[in-house]
């Protein structure tokens, strides 16, 4: 496998969450290093989250595992266990269906960069346990993400 150049890896920014759950990621930057690679049975980000910003909102996976490492900064980790800070060479991992809400808010006045693998399954739904959302498989290329409110009602 060639070497992946980090700078011309494909790059985005913000969240495709619904209004308003969107506004404390919408800063939040990646580049999609898995597909830099041609990877499609995993994909990896390399995330960066600037002070204040937020990896995502409070989630788990029913199909999905997810791996993050911190590699540069400090965030704080929100699970059901409740509040830990995490710093750079802290990792953590979640299994798909274990049902623990998860996120990373950056809290510091730094910018951190975490490494984030995650499987890629299309059966794949989120539960958000904080706010009144769920996704709907479909969440790659070939299907655009499906968020509903937790009663079924679309956004």
């Amino acid at each position: 496998m060639p070497k992946i150049d980090i700078s011309n890896a494909p790059e985005g920014q913000g969240t495709r969450y619904p209004s308003p759950h969107g506004v404390p990621c919408a800063q939040r930057r990646w580049r999609a290093l898995g597909n830099a690679a041609g990877l499609t049975q995993f994909g990896v980000n390399l995330l960066t989250l600037d002070p204040g910003v937020w990896s995502s909102q409070r989630h788990w996976h029913t199909h999905e595992d997810e791996f993050v490492w911190v590699l540069e900064g400090e965030v704080v980790m929100i699970t059901d266990a409740g509040r830990e800070v995490m710093r750079a060479g802290d990792c953590a991992g979640f299994a798909a269906g274990s049902g623990d809400g998860h996120h990373f808010i950056n809290e510091s006045d730094q910018p951190a960069k975490l490494l984030i693998a995650g499987s890629r399954d299309n059966r794949d739904e989120c539960n958000y346990p904080d706010i009144d959302m769920h996704l709907h498989t479909g969440r790659y290329e070939d299907a655009p993400p499906r968020y509903t409110r937790k009663d079924g009602t679309p956004y």
